[in-house]
């Protein structure tokens, strides 16, 4: 199960509300373990009023942020937390897409931190050349 936002339980009132809205993640929940975590929530896509379509609503709550902690569950389901809505403002206009494209290219910086700029051309392979040699090429300049 695919899960994308999370706070700890120690970021829960006993009302049920995230104390602390800076302190959600996103995360995958499988078997009602995490499996995996990423990086906190930005605010500016995740409780930004002018940009409705991301707005954190609710989290499920682990023990702990950390990978193969338990998920809450009370009575066969998850156990989720709400945000007061004190804590969404408007941050104004957020080009979620380009943000996106940047966290994709950070991302693949770490992960090849020293790409080939010609990845498709082997130095050992003479078919690699560039520039093409037809001797047989004629051209018809007709006026």
């Amino acid at each position: 199960m695919q899960i994308r936002h999370c706070t700890e339980k120690s970021n829960v009132d006993d009302s049920m509300l995230i104390i602390d809205p800076l302190q959600i993640r996103h995360v995958i929940v499988k078997f009602g373990k995490l499996s995996s975590i990423s990086g906190l929530i930005e605010p500016k896509s995740h409780l930004n009023l002018d940009y409705p379509y991301h707005l954190v609503r609710q989290c499920v709550v682990a023990q702990k942020f950390e990978v193969g902690s338990k998920i809450e569950i009370y009575d066969g389901g998850l156990v989720f937390a709400e945000l007061n809505p004190s804590n969404y403002k408007h941050y104004g206009k957020y080009d979620y897409t380009q943000n996106l494209q940047n966290m994709i290219t950070a991302v693949n910086k770490i992960r090849n931190p020293n790409p080939d700029p010609n990845p498709n051309l082997d130095p050992n392979n003479n078919t690699n050349n560039l520039e093409s040699h037809d001797n047989n090429v004629s051209i018809d300049n007709k006026t």
